[in-house]
């Protein structure tokens, strides 16, 4: 009950303090307004902020949007593994959404400059051409730094975290093909280069909880496999 209850105020403060942050945008300037010119203007002066905060530290911004992204990506993965909605575990959504705040959205941002920077053309085979290069070596470096991130993060040996990444290496990389070609159509053909990261932590709240479910698994099982060896282990004299 305790584990609940400290759960369900870490999200009744997360959430309280998210809608209080997009609702007073425009505090400063509330005097003689509505409540419906209020609700009416919110959405896109938020969007104004969010716009300007990408102009003043756009890395900072990406960060922010990924941590948040990678925490609620693994809070839903607990939920669909069955997990009560506040009997969540605490520490790993936290290392879920730290692997979202230091590394993708940082590295992210570099990505796509770096993809645009590579393909600097407009021709029609630009687009296909850029799904196919973040489909096999983005798709492969990431799902690899995901991966190895959260097993040193559980604090376990080398061997077992490169012994799980050879052995999900393919099947995640494979399954990722079953979403992200048509996401990175939009991506790539639609989204201006400063909001792509924005569109794609929205289709990584679903990609997340495909990569926070399976690693978890395996590393369960793995620990629950270990476990009958030690217990079956002869006392010490």
């Amino acid at each position: 009950m305790v584990h609940r209850a400290i759960n369900a105020a870490i999200v009744l403060a997360a959430g309280t303090f998210a809608i209080t942050k997009l609702l007073t945008v425009d505090r400063d300037y509330w005097h003689g307004w509505t409540l419906y010119e209020i609700l009416w203007y919110a959405p896109q002066h938020n969007w104004s902020a969010y716009e300007e905060a990408l102009k003043t530290n756009p890395v900072l911004a990406k960060m922010m949007i990924s941590g948040v992204v990678y925490s609620v990506g693994d809070w839903i993965a607990q939920c669909y593994e069955g997990k009560p909605l506040f009997d969540f575990d605490r520490t790993r959504m936290l290392r879920s959404g730290l692997v979202g705040f230091t590394l993708h959205g940082s590295l992210s941002h570099y990505y796509y400059y770096f993809c645009e920077a590579l393909f600097p053309y407009n021709d029609w085979w630009v687009i296909p051409a850029k799904v196919l290069f973040d489909q096999t070596v983005w798709a492969a470096i990431w799902n690899s730094i995901y991966y190895v991130f959260l097993g040193f993060l559980r604090f376990e040996s080398p061997v077992s975290i490169f012994s799980e990444l050879k052995a999900t290496f393919w099947p995640m990389l494979t399954a990722g093909w079953k979403l992200w070609p048509f996401a990175h159509l939009i991506t790539y053909g639609v989204i201006p280069i400063e909001q792509r990261l924005l569109w794609v932590d929205c289709v990584e709240l679903i990609w997340v909880t495909i990569l926070s479910t399976y690693s978890n698994e395996k590393s369960e099982a793995r620990h629950l496999e270990s476990a009958p060896e030690s217990n079956t282990r002869p006392p010490e004299e």
